[in-house]
């Protein structure tokens, strides 16, 4: 079994596209196959002048923090410090990126995997520690990934590909997928949505066909770019033998 911990920098996963990440889904992913989670930490900030003068914004914060820890996460708290300039300009700081390379490096000796969940390219130097530790580091980020962050980790997947992770709301009662498209033929205008269910096994890859007909306002040179992520429904297409294809799809902005 590989010993697994999931560190998330959660500011920066909030501001980069994945805000209301689901972290029991995070906790699926983390034990599927041949994982065991041993280490969970959630890094998050607190404005602690804003708790104490606003009631409701202190109520909803601290239901949300009980929320990730009964997913089995430890809340890491970094405080938010404010500070005024000589022009008078008012800045706010909450980087808690300190604490959580120093948390893996000390826990990593316990572990064969580590899930970190960030786009931020300042934890390059901490992969690379990772892995000379022995160490598989897998990187999960949603939009703005550092393009050498995904280089260095020994893997890489958007958040938007993980089933529930991101929530996608139905559209006329029909669930929506995210995928990529693979094997486009531009002449021919079809290809396939390469998409994930989420086992108990791990990630699973799946492909439907989709015909550029069926795509809202989207360009054919998306289809040929392999980090554009699209929504689509899947239907059987009663025209041609309730084959099952890929319809409505959109393409999702970063």
């Amino acid at each position: 079994m590989l010993k697994t911990g999931i560190y998330v920098d959660a500011e920066n996963i909030r501001m980069c596209g994945g805000y209301g990440m689901r972290y029991d889904v995070l906790v699926d992913l983390a034990g599927a196959g041949y994982s065991t989670l041993l280490r969970a930490n959630s890094y998050l900030a607190e404005d602690r002048e804003r708790t104490k003068d606003d009631p409701e914004y202190k109520q909803k914060l601290y239901r949300y923090h009980d929320v990730i820890r009964q997913c089995g996460f430890k809340v890491i708290k970094k405080i938010v410090k404010h500070f005024v300039d000589d022009e008078g300009i008012l800045t706010t700081k909450a980087n808690a990126d300190m604490d959580l390379a120093i948390d893996a490096l000390l826990q990593a000796r316990n572990l064969d995997r580590v899930v970190l969940l960030t786009g931020d390219g300042d934890f390059i130097r901490l992969v690379l520690a990772l892995q000379n530790m022995g160490c598989r580091v897998e990187v999960i980020g949603f939009n703005h990934v550092s393009h050498e962050l995904k280089e260095t980790a020994d893997s890489f997947l958007s958040g938007f590909l993980i089933p529930g992770l991101l929530p996608i709301p139905a559209q006329n009662g029909q669930e929506r997928k995210r995928g990529i498209a693979i094997n486009y033929n531009p002449e021919r205008g079809f290809g396939f949505m390469r998409f994930y269910n989420l086992t108990p096994e791990g990630l699973l890859p799946e492909s439907v066909f989709f015909h550029c007909s069926k795509a809202v306002d989207i360009n054919d040179s998306l289809f040929n770019d392999s980090s554009q992520i699209f929504e689509f429904t899947i239907v059987k297409n009663p025209d041609n033998n309730s084959r099952t294809e890929a319809w409505d799809i959109r393409a999702l902005d970063e």
